[in-house]
């Protein structure tokens, strides 16, 4: 018999409750902060105010979505695509840093920077998870 280990299970949780809280929290913060992040949006983006509101929604669904185990998988894919698409973002903030001295450069480029990583996080707690057994028609294992 095959022994449980706790460890790959804990991290599991621990990566799907840190991108829960990435996405919900940022797309919460999407509605609450709407006009400071509608100016970070690119010019070549329309309707920044807009596009701030549905992506904000769009973070919000992709997290609760998690919690569905059928979902997660879609869920996963929908978020890594997200994270990919809001490069443009980081990377007008990071080419503008004057603009952020609030922030600060250091902060932008470790954002910048995080984004493989939580791609690479999303990936492993929603990718589709293999079954324990095979079934098969005999009904053996």
């Amino acid at each position: 018999m095959k022994k449980f280990h706790p460890a790959p299970y804990a991290s599991m949780i621990a990566g799907l409750i840190l991108v829960f809280l990435w996405f919900f929290l940022g797309g919460v913060a999407h509605f609450l902060f709407t006009d400071k992040f509608a100016s970070v949006v690119p010019p070549f983006i329309p309707y920044p105010r807009e596009a701030v509101l549905f992506t904000g929604g769009c973070e919000i669904a992709g997290a609760l979505a998690l919690f569905s185990k059928r979902l997660r998988p879609w869920s996963g894919l929908a978020l890594m695509a997200f994270t990919v698409c809001v490069t443009p973002v980081h990377i007008e903030m990071l080419v503008h840093a004057e603009r952020y001295q609030m922030i600060g450069a250091p902060f932008l480029w470790a954002r910048l920077l995080f984004q493989p990583v939580l791609i690479w996080i999303i990936w492993m707690v929603t990718k589709p998870q293999k079954r324990r057994y095979a079934s098969n028609w005999s009904g053996k294992r």
